[in-house]
């Protein structure tokens, strides 16, 4: 079995809704997220992918624009925040992006998994990191 893994970086804040300690204040973190995916076969059809698994590029670039939409924001899910807070805040120019799910870095590792698989990606896991020495991994099985 093949793997190959790239990796993007983004910075954004989140707060997580119920939480009793730190993590439920708003706080900032520089994500990372590494994403594998796997076959059994290199590519031997195409010439410019001869030899590879798929183009280290062709796996990194959708990861680019999912992490584009989460940088410099405010992650928050979906209901966590008093209608006229988020009113306010979206009034004075914050941009926040709200998810169906808490922004832990467990659910963005499946959330990232999961669009990466819907693109047709032969995913073999995804890992978040919140810091350098804390991820979470989700892979299916």
């Amino acid at each position: 079995m093949y793997t190959i893994e790239t990796e993007v970086s983004f910075d954004s804040a989140h707060f997580l809704s119920g939480y009793q300690g730190k993590c439920g204040n708003i706080h900032g973190h520089r994500w990372t997220v590494k994403a594998a995916v796997c076959a059994e076969q290199l590519e031997n059809e195409d010439l410019q992918t001869r030899g590879m698994l798929m183009d280290f590029k062709d796996l990194k670039e959708p990861l680019k624009t999912f992490s584009k939409r989460l940088d410099h924001c405010l992650i928050i899910e979906s209901g966590s925040m008093k209608e006229d807070t988020l009113a306010c805040l979206t009034r004075d120019g914050f941009r926040i992006e709200q998810l169906p799910f808490r922004p832990t870095a467990e659910n963005l590792a499946r959330y990232f998994y999961e669009e990466l698989q819907q693109m047709g990606y032969p995913v073999q896991y995804v890992k978040v990191y919140e810091t350098p020495n804390n991820c979470a991994t989700y892979q299916e099985g």
